[in-house]
């Protein structure tokens, strides 16, 4: 191993990172900024929903394509694309003149967010080749996250007390500009040698699916669980979703590759991620509304506040990473789902308001909790298998926590709004926050069951076979593609 290729493996590690870093600086400074946004168009619980989930949920419908997109017309150029249109998305945001214009622009960088993730984790794993290395650097990876939660609130928290709300949005205009310059320079390009085609009908599927399930959740509240419209919406996606199993299982090269989900890790790895970020969408959408609008904290005390949850998870990343590469992810799956539930009982079990020490511990717990789990998650979907579909297996890692975000401010949202109307101290608003600790402590007692059910001697043996089925699978679509051609 070459010092230069070293060092430029590094460099390439370093720039992906940059990319998750804004994409997760984004979503925690802007729920520090909900109350002044609200404030300032007037808007109801629902639409601070929308406002984080038009992003979340635009980027889980396009993470599969953006993946698939990168593998065909190359890595490097589709992470540019994407890097670019956050960039002019975030510029649009810091001008929006109403809540509407807001949640279009936020939908716009959610399509360059969507080209960011899936193919910077394709550009590593295929830089990273050697099973510890790229252990490590998924661990990096994660440890970014932390960095971008752990920033997010405390920076956002300060521009929206100096400045204003529209301020969140400029941090990532210089970070892109740079991102596109050192992409074009140190990033290698790279394509699969046999891309999946485009599955325009599968991709049509996704979208009525997730979009029908999130609209009809967050909107619920205002026209009634029971009403024609959300039963409409539920049994929309009810029937897109059986429609998009249909579709994939029978298309030749679907969006998404069912194949990866008989490996029982890589499909307990889906469930623990919509879980595990179902808490942690949630939480954030909770708890900085309770800290601002509940106790009176201002944007500023909110974000330092939040820190010992991001400092720990920024903490317990790069070290869960070290842990996986030597035994696995098992422990920490377990470690991870174990302080996500005991957050969630700490703080739901015990009848009213918490104190300060209750809220530090849970916050600490769940921010231990997500460090452990996230980088399990990556390596979980990416081990194993074939590297030409690192795209693919890394856009559904990565659709899973887009979608469990949306899933948790949706959840978690509507539970606040049919509680209370207006976000004010007393014992209706302490209800809906100890039913949504409730349901963070279910997600991490699931994330527990699922990781060691499926992370056990038969779920490896299970893994193994799969592997080597898909591999042969490979070799022979890339045997057949030249007598094609």
């Amino acid at each position: 191993m070459s010092t230069n290729g070293h060092v430029r493996r590094e460099l390439v590690l370093a720039i992906c990172c940059m990319s998750i870093l804004i994409v997760g600086l984004d979503v925690t400074i802007l729920n520090v900024a909900l109350p002044s946004i609200q404030r300032d168009f007037g808007a109801s619980i629902s639409g601070a929903q929308w406002t984080i989930d038009a992003y979340t949920l635009v980027i889980a419908c396009l993470l599969m394509l953006a993946g698939s997109t990168g593998d065909r017309l190359g890595r490097r150029r589709t992470f540019q694309v994407g890097l670019a249109t956050f960039t002019i998305g975030s510029a649009l945001c810091s001008v929006a003149p109403s809540l509407g214009w807001l949640i279009g622009f936020r939908a716009i960088q959610a399509v360059g967010g969507a080209m960011l993730n899936p193919v910077a984790m394709s550009i590593v794993t295929n830089v990273f080749t050697e099973p510890r290395e790229r252990a490590r650097a998924i661990g990096w990876w994660g440890g970014v996250a932390g960095i971008s939660i752990a920033g997010g609130p405390l920076v956002g928290g300060l521009l929206v007390q100096l400045i204003d709300w529209r301020s969140v949005f400029w941090v990532n205009i210089p970070v892109g500009i740079a991102a596109i310059f050192l992409t074009h320079k140190f990033v290698p390009e790279s394509k699969a040698p046999h891309p999946r085609k485009f599955d325009p009908l599968g991709q049509v599927l996704m979208i009525l699916t997730l979009g029908l399930l999130v609209f009809g959740i967050i909107e619920a509240p205002n026209h009634g669980w029971g009403s024609d419209l959300i039963l409409a919406c539920f049994a929309g996606a009810l029937a897109g979703g059986v429609a998009l199993v249909y579709w994939e299982m029978r298309h030749p090269e679907p969006l998404i590759d069912l194949r990866f989900f008989r490996s029982p890790p890589f499909s307990g790895a889906a469930v623990i991620s919509v879980c595990c970020f179902l808490s942690l969408g949630g939480f954030l959408f909770l708890n900085t509304i309770y800290l601002q609008e509940v106790r009176g904290y201002s944007p500023l005390h909110a974000g330092i506040a939040l820190l010992p949850m991001a400092g720990l998870m920024m903490v317990s990343a790069p070290l869960s990473g070290r842990v996986i590469g030597h035994r696995g992810p098992r422990p920490a799956l377990v470690v991870g789902s174990i302080c996500v539930l005991a957050a969630g009982l700490i703080s739901a079990l015990p009848i009213g308001e918490p104190g300060t020490l209750r809220l530090v511990v849970g916050f600490a717990l769940i921010g231990i909790g997500m460090g452990c789990v996230n980088p399990a998650i990556t390596n979980t979907a990416v081990s194993g298998m074939p590297r030409q579909q690192a795209g693919v297996a890394g856009g559904v890692a990565s659709t899973t926590r887009q979608l469990g975000s949306a899933l948790g401010v949706a959840i978690i949202g509507s539970v606040i709004a049919d509680h209370v109307t207006h976000i004010v101290a007393g014992p209706a608003f302490t209800s809906a926050s100890r039913m949504s600790w409730a349901i963070i402590a279910l997600c991490g007692f699931t994330m527990l069951g699922v990781g060691l059910f499926t992370t056990g001697a038969w779920g490896r043996r299970k893994a193994k076979a799969n592997a080597a089925q898909m591999k042969a699978s490979s070799r022979l679509e890339e045997d057949r593609a030249p007598a094609l051609s």
